[in-house]
């Protein structure tokens, strides 16, 4: 049987990411991610399809090196179509498809947030693969989204609930920003709360039907509160910055958790599974462990290097893709929005 050569691009934010698997075994992942917006304090879109032109051509070679693979051996190539930064998004499926047409290979279009699910089937020679059966549940977290699906398969997932107004990590980062923290505030809160107390201060936790999510109202109640403690102390940040994150890491825990529980008693469904960037903060990952204690939940929770957006998770639901012969057109453009 011929082996299966995948590359995969992502570039949807601001990391530019190239993986390369064989029969869905991961040979290479390489990302450059992108300095420049920390002085601004978020992602500058302009700034982001700017380095993405800089570093798409060498982080691609620097894949196919990695893996000792020559251009000429691959069977597609898989690329992000969205949701994203358009102009991030543009350069990363033009070079995909200009590298596609050249070799005369398929092109695979992935949805970025499928792919985060996707990274719990991504395989590594020598180490314990653990993918988790179908159906299963998974609770996806990221700057931008937060939603608990149900996974039938990888072409197959159902939206059981997803956050109405801001994602958890725009909340955190927002909250950190406030604080004077810095960018991305997500790792700064993470560090912080190892050494608060999680219970030191109550932040109001939105009452929201079904399975759905909020966090606009947790944000507030923050904005407020801090406003107010500061009045009466201009050092009370300071003094007390382990603790807020603490607290403010337990709240929103807190909301996901509860509803994520609610959708496995629903379902009846036990192997829940944690995706995207958020699901790399640690105050997460411990509540998962706690949960599946307590409940007898089978979980899976992914590498630190497959949470944040990277290629591998591309190009591995390329590859599923790939056995189904479910290519794209050269045609088919990117979106910005976010479609699942």
């Amino acid at each position: 049987m011929k082996d299966i050569y995948i590359l995969g691009i992502e570039s949807s934010c601001d990391d530019t990411s190239a993986a390369v698997l064989r029969n869905g075994f991961l040979l290479s992942n390489v990302t450059a991610s992108q300095s420049l917006h920390e002085e601004y304090g978020g992602v500058v879109p302009e700034l982001a399809s700017r380095a993405h032109q800089e570093n798409v051509l060498p982080v691609v070679s620097q894949a196919l090196k990695k893996a000792g693979v020559k251009k000429e051996q691959l069977d597609a190539v898989a690329f992000t179509l969205g949701p994203g930064l358009m102009g991030s998004l543009l350069v990363g499926v033009s070079f995909a498809k200009g590298l596609a047409r050249s070799l005369s290979i398929p092109m695979i279009d992935v949805n970025h947030l499928q792919g985060h699910v996707m990274a719990h089937f991504i395989k590594e020679d020598g180490v314990e693969n653990r993918i988790p059966p179908l159906p299963f549940l998974c609770l996806l977290v990221s700057g931008g989204n937060s939603q608990i699906i149900k996974v039938n398969s990888y072409k197959d997932m159902e939206i059981l609930g997803q956050t109405i107004d801001d994602a958890a990590g725009e909340a955190i980062d927002k909250c950190a920003k406030v604080m004077g923290l810095g960018y991305p505030g997500g790792p700064i809160i993470d560090k912080l709360a190892r050494t608060g107390n999680p219970h030191a201060f109550k932040f109001s936790e939105p009452s929201i039907p079904h399975l759905d999510y909020s966090f606009s109202g947790l944000k507030t109640s923050f904005l407020y509160n801090l406003r107010a403690w500061t009045e009466e102390d201009p050092d009370f940040i300071e003094k007390n910055k382990a603790d807020i994150a603490a607290s403010l890491e337990y709240t929103i825990v807190d909301i996901l958790m509860k509803k994520l529980n609610r959708a496995v008693k629903e379902t009846g469904i036990k192997h829940v599974a944690v995706a995207g960037g958020v699901s790399a903060n640690n105050g997460l990952r411990n509540a998962f462990h706690e949960y599946a204690r307590k409940y007898h939940w089978n979980i899976y929770i992914p590498k630190f290097g497959y949470t944040t957006d990277n290629a591998a998770m591309i190009a591995i639901t390329g590859y599923y893709k790939f056995l189904d012969e479910d290519f794209c057109s050269i045609e088919k453009p990117a979106f910005s929005k976010v479609i699942l």
